[in-house]
């Protein structure tokens, strides 16, 4: 799969998985939001019914009190001559709105007629019977008509008394506290609405007239405000303040559905970012493979070819009769075996490391020692090349633990590097340093080759990369080497690290623990 397109699928999923969760979240946000203006209009239908019922409430202790007085004055000014006034008392029941029941006591007055004066007054007309009925029901309508309209003046009379009155009264005398808690609770269940709550009332300076445990104030978002008693004049007006603590907790219920969608979501999106990444490791995997066999293939192939070339001279017969040049081949093909057999030497070790099945064989011992061996090998090689190989051992603790075969092979490693990747004009300068830092030894190799640059410095340690060369063929490689270095290390717990800058050179630093005496 080409890379473009690899990029192309890459960037559809994630925008339709941007898409998603900004469907998502913009949903949820509209939820909540619904959900938040569902409860603040229960909240507020709740507490205007409230402020109803104490308005009734009100409205009907008014009545009782004013029917009891006008019956008293309707009775004294309109008696009939002979009628004898009775008076019950009897009590009522009352249903308020949150379905409890309340008694009043109400004084029933019965008018009745004395029976003497009843017969005096037919039998003073006996003649007139009939006009007399007649006479009687006219009476009794005109006096229902006065008492309606009576009442009904009262009823005026009543309401003039509560606008007028009722706001010069204290707030503590008009309305029963317990009794609004009553009414909240019944309006809110009865809207739907079964949260917790505390009320304040407050007068129109904001003073406090009565709080119920639990008020606060510290989300304002859930406190609402209703005013009791809207005809009372502005500067008389009291409010009602209901605090919810909960409603946070009972708009934030409706994310128990989204935030399992959104964690699901983001697990795909992980999964798919991991997908893709993974997808171009392959694919610099299957290059840097295809390198690998190319390299590979080259390498290999040169001295088979040379040792097939070798062994068909030794078939001549006049190279028997000269020594020189008999030993000359063998000497040939005996190097370019044991060239042949480094290579799969190094694709084996590679693959062992890669199964855990190599063994390392950790004793102490003294790194300078193992420096300057390492030095004392390659000088040869450096000077060969007009070069000059440096070595400054100021480590004082010296003493690792590792495994010296593999161990020389990293130190080696570094300084062919240093030699297949030196500038061809300029001849080479080597420095091996060893310092302490802490309870550390540092190892640090230095050279004046090509170096490289800061991204390829990054990935050098990586199996099968290879820093990219411009037109040199000369350097030949599978791009295991620095693999197989920092493998070794960072099992005899190391660190490596390389510095480079194109032009100037490379330096490889190497951190192992030191193994103090006690």
């Amino acid at each position: 799969m080409k890379k473009s397109t690899i990029w192309l699928l890459a960037l559809v999923m994630f925008s339709a998985f941007l898409a998603l969760l900004f469907l998502q979240v913009r949903y949820m946000r509209t939820s909540m939001t619904i959900r938040s203006q569902q409860f603040d209009e229960q909240v507020t239908r709740s507490l205007y019914n409230v402020m109803r019922d104490l308005e009734q409430d009100q409205t009907r202790d008014y009545l009782e009190q004013d029917m009891i007085e006008s019956e008293n004055r309707y009775s004294q000014y309109n008696q009939p001559q002979g009628t004898q006034i009775t008076r019950e008392q009897t009590t009522a029941t009352i249903t308020n709105p949150d379905g409890s029941e309340s008694r009043i006591a109400l004084d029933i007055t019965q008018q009745s007629i004395n029976p003497r004066a009843q017969r005096d007054r037919v039998f003073m007309s006996p003649n007139r019977g009939a006009s007399t009925i007649s006479k009687t029901q006219y009476d009794m309508q005109q006096s229902l008509s006065k008492r309606y309209l009576h009442e009904r003046v009262l009823l005026d009379e009543v309401i003039f008394k509560i606008l007028n009155r009722a706001s010069n009264e204290p707030i503590e005398e008009r309305i029963d506290f317990s009794r609004v808690e009553q009414y909240i609770r019944y309006e809110l269940s009865y809207n739907g609405l079964n949260e917790p709550f505390s009320f304040q009332i407050v007068d129109f300076n904001n003073k406090v007239i009565y709080s119920s445990p639990g008020f606060s104030t510290k989300y304002q978002d859930a406190v609402y405000t209703q005013i009791l008693f809207p005809n009372d004049p502005p500067a008389k007006l009291n409010r009602l303040r209901a605090y919810f603590p909960t409603k946070r907790n009972y708009v934030y219920s409706e994310l128990s559905f989204f935030i399992p969608s959104l964690l699901f979501t983001f697990i795909l999106l992980i999964t798919f970012i991991f997908t893709v990444v993974s997808l171009f490791r392959q694919k610099r995997l299957s290059e840097m493979k295809n390198d690998f066999i190319n390299n590979m293939t080259h390498e290999l192939k040169t001295p088979v070819s040379t040792i097939s070339l070798a062994s068909q001279m030794l078939k001549d017969e006049s190279i028997l009769k000269s020594p020189d040049v008999f030993k000359h081949v063998t000497g040939v093909i005996h190097d370019e075996t044991k060239r042949l057999s480094f290579q799969v030497e190094k694709v084996l070790q590679m693959s062992l490391f890669d199964k855990q099945k190599t063994t390392l064989k950790m004793r102490e011992m003294d790194v300078n020692d193992l420096v300057v061996s390492v030095a004392n090998t390659h000088v040869l090689k450096v000077e060969k090349l007009d070069g000059t190989l440096d070595v400054d051992l100021q480590a004082e603790h010296s003493t690792i633990k590792v495994d010296e075969m593999h161990f020389t092979n990293v130190l080696f490693n570094i300084l062919d590097n240093a030699l297949k990747y030196r500038k061809r004009d300029v001849a080479p300068e080597l420095m091996i340093r060893t310092r302490n830092e802490g309870n550390k030894i540092i190892i640090s190799i230095e050279d004046n080759g090509i170096g490289m640059k800061k991204e390829d410095a990054k990935k050098v340690f990586e199996r099968f990369y290879r820093v990219h060369t411009g037109n040199r063929h000369d350097v030949k490689g599978f791009g295991l080497g620095l693999a197989y270095v920092k493998k070794i290390v960072t099992d005899v717990n190391g660190t490596i690290r390389a510095e480079s800058e194109l032009g100037k050179g490379t330096k490889f630093i190497i951190s192992l623990p030191v193994i103090t005496e006690k």
